[in-house]
């Protein structure tokens, strides 16, 4: 298992530049961190992979498959705990199904078959379920450990810039003004056709969330804006989904796609 483990020369390097150079001693120790848990929890570790922030593992346990999921900056599991325990009735959202916080280590249930959307193309109405059922009605507690929205806005166009396709600062002006004047919901943060899956019966799982405390129809930007269309097919795809799921504001979302987008 160990070799399996291991975290990989590229990933280091993505990882370096995501947290800094002091990751690789996080990378070092992660064959013992994933013994520990799989020795708790019971899994057998299958194979491995992961995005731009963690690890993944494949594993299974009793039979069934089930996916381990770590961190190298904590604060980051526990942003996505609180947030799959708002989401837990959802069959929308992947389940959480244990998590060591301190280690930043998550235990999340399988969504078969599981293939991200891209890949498989989808229609505006079921996304619009998906939307629909990630409304759910939660506001911020004193024990919440999930930051507004303006955050994430200023990542998304920190990461533009540091990727050399900075956004104009009037864009980000605009983004910032929503985020500080809307209605305030849990915001999955990273909704896009790669961070959902086609799950049971063909209904759509948002997996790996950026959560934060703000104006849900962010979560439909990515939604509307998909493929590049051109001013025309956004009103219509905004008008779709403005139609279909309740409390979504055409007004807001067509705000918000020409300050992400600049249309």
């Amino acid at each position: 298992m160990e070799e399996l483990v291991r975290v990989p020369p590229e990933v280091r390097e993505r990882f370096a530049v995501r947290f800094g150079a002091q990751v690789a001693e996080w990378c070092d120790e992660l064959p013992a961190l994933v013994g520990g848990l799989a020795g708790r929890w019971g899994l057998e570790v299958a194979a491995a992979g992961g995005g731009g922030t963690s690890r993944v593992f494949r594993c299974m346990r009793g039979g069934a498959v089930v996916w381990l999921k770590l961190t190298p900056e904590p604060a980051i599991a526990r942003e996505e705990a609180e947030a799959l325990g708002h989401w837990a009735a959802t069959p929308s959202v992947v389940p959480l199904l244990a998590a060591d916080l301190a280690a930043g280590a998550l235990l999340l249930g399988d969504v078969p078959p599981g293939t991200p959307v891209r890949r498989l193309g989808w229609e505006l109405p079921e996304v619009a379920v998906l939307l629909a059922q990630l409304r759910v009605p939660v506001v911020p507690g004193a024990g919440s450990v999930l930051r507004p929205l303006a955050d994430r806005v200023g990542f998304v166009f920190d990461l533009a810039e540091r990727r050399g396709r900075p956004l104009p600062a009037a864009q980000r002006a605009a983004a910032l003004e929503l985020a500080a004047t809307g209605p305030v919901g849990l915001v999955h943060g990273d909704l896009h056709p790669s961070n959902v899956l086609a799950g049971p019966g063909g209904r759509l799982v948002a997996i790996d969330p950026r959560p934060t405390w703000g104006d849900p129809d962010f979560d439909a930007v990515d939604w509307v804006l998909a493929d590049d269309p051109g001013p025309g097919v956004v009103r219509e795809r905004v008008a779709e989904l403005a139609a279909l799921v309740p409390g979504l504001s055409p007004d807001r979302l067509h705000a918000w796609c020409r300050a992400l987008r600049g249309l």
